[in-house]
């Protein structure tokens, strides 16, 4: 199939034909028909998939001869979970968009709001925004969001990792009831099926390849290894293979700068990315990265999340993810595109647990190999031969006090019906059995109290002044929970 039978106009077949593509991908194929046709589409689709253009070229057809908004208005909005995200799908409107008129913008945190202001003074077609800094905005008047005709949620599963969930349900309240939306996300996890249901009304559904998969096109491979021994086993792989261009994930941002600074004193150019850096110094190394000057870029996983690099040969996890979906996330910014990649892991004893839990969820064992004279003392032991699928867990039933007493009186009987002083005993020892009666006997004498119209007041035992007592009292009004803060924004 051609770009040119998925119904585009000329304008965006000629940008298309810039950028040096021929022939759609999987997601792009079944996306890009169903959002030209104004249907709700939720979409799970890996991560160099070309997912992006799947949802900005349609878009930008659509406003084709659309008169102006008003000022402060946005026709099209694009939330998404991460700045370098935002940047990266706003660069994809502005590549498919330089042959039409197609106003867009771009809004993140880490930068002063003023100039992001003045750019929705005038109204918008696109807006491009991560949820903080949007809501700020809308805080200020700066942007309305009543005139929406399409939003767009993009890395949906990775918004709902970052605690973003109360953020989403705000911006959504101030959408218009009318309106397209548009879902993608890694993977259909139970949390993204439930957020669509308030979001998504008759949606086309489109799953482009097998769940929780890599891509065949990334060699992936496990390098036993102690953990003092990881840098130099880094820096000894960079230099001997000769990687001109390698992306490392760690998993905490001091393990990131600690990583980046002992490569540079061996000889390497490298940088860290991640939450803690500035927007400036974030945008400088990933565009030094992608042009070739820096020959290492160390990222955490949620500072990683938008970079795009059409052929990046080599992804190393110096540091195994905790979820194992983040594996797979890391290693699709290879192989991307029909193109070979190589995904190293440097993995210790410790990450034994993480490596199964990977290798569970791909389905498929990992190969190993030793770097000579980098032989792991501590031996990683082998995988199981059998890899079990992971089950979704079954969602727990709460249970009521009452509920809880009876349970645990009913434990507490014997076959005759009289208590079993055995049970009880055993009960008193784990102490859960007494904790479950205990409190079922409070709520029932304060439910009898109340009964009778005489509230249970709780009197000091010892206390030469009266007024202790409301002393206590008053203080403890006073203790509660700090209230919810948004979460910060990388």
């Amino acid at each position: 199939m051609y770009f040119e039978e998925l119904g585009l106009n000329r304008n965006i077949l000629k940008a298309i034909e810039l950028k040096g593509y021929k022939t759609p991908s999987s997601i792009q194929q079944e996306a890009i028909p169903a959002v030209l046709t104004g249907q709700d589409v939720m979409a799970a689709a890996q991560t160099g998939t070309g997912k992006t253009a799947s949802f900005t070229l349609p878009i930008i057809q659509y406003l084709e001869g659309k008169a102006r908004v008003k000022a402060n208005q946005v026709r099209v909005l694009i939330l998404t979970p991460t700045r370098e995200l935002a940047a990266q799908v706003h660069q994809s409107l502005e590549d498919y968009s330089q042959f039409s008129d197609t106003r867009s913008a771009v809004v993140f945190g880490g930068v002063k709001i003023n100039p992001q202001m003045l750019k929705l003074r005038k109204g918008i077609d696109v807006l491009v925004a991560t949820p903080g800094r949007l809501l700020d905005l809308c805080e200020k008047n700066a942007v309305k969001l009543d005139q929406i005709d399409v939003f767009v949620l993009d890395e949906a599963d990775r918004m709902l990792d970052m605690g973003f969930i109360n953020d989403i349900r705000r911006v959504i309240a101030l959408l218009p009831k009318r309106r397209q939306n548009l879902l993608f996300s890694a993977t259909f996890s139970d949390d993204i099926r439930n957020l669509a249901k308030g979001l998504i009304h008759d949606p086309v559904e489109i799953s482009v390849s097998p769940k929780n998969s890599a891509a065949k096109t990334v060699d992936q491979l496990v390098i036993p290894i102690d953990k003092a021994n990881k840098s130099q086993a880094l820096i000894t792989l960079i230099k001997r293979h000769q990687w001109y261009q390698v992306l490392v994930f760690c998993r905490t941002k001091h393990g990131a700068n600690k990583l980046s600074q002992k490569l540079i004193k061996s000889g390497i150019k490298a940088a860290a990315i991640h939450g803690n850096k500035s927007q400036g110094a974030r945008t400088r190394a990933l565009s030094d990265f992608k042009s070739g000057d820096l020959q290492a870029l160390i990222a955490t996983d949620i500072a990683a999340r938008g970079i795009d690099i059409d052929q990046l040969p080599q992804v190393v996890n110096f540091d195994l993810p905790h979820v194992a979906e983040d594996y797979v996330h890391r290693i699709g910014r290879t192989g991307r595109a029909g193109m070979a990649g190589k995904a190293v892991s440097l993995v210790t004893a410790e990450e034994y647990k993480e490596l199964v839990g990977i290798e569970r969820l791909i389905q498929q064992h990992i190969p190993r190999e030793d770097i000579k004279g980098f032989e792991a003392q501590n031996a990683l032991p082998a995988s199981p031969q059998t890899l079990k699928p992971i089950k979704a867990k079954k969602p727990k039933k709460n249970k009521t006090k009452v509920d809880a007493f009876n349970q645990t009186s009913s434990t507490n009987m014997s076959a005759s019906g009289k208590p079993d002083k055995n049970k009880k005993k055993a009960n008193n020892s784990d102490g859960h059995g007494n904790k479950s009666r205990d409190k079922a006997k409070k709520s029932q004498a304060n439910k009898d109290i109340w009964a009778r119209g005489k509230p249970k007041q709780n009197k000091p035992k010892k206390s030469s002044n009266k007024q202790t007592g409301n002393k206590n009292a008053e203080s403890k009004k006073g203790v509660g929970r700090s209230p919810r803060k948004r979460p910060v924004q990388n």
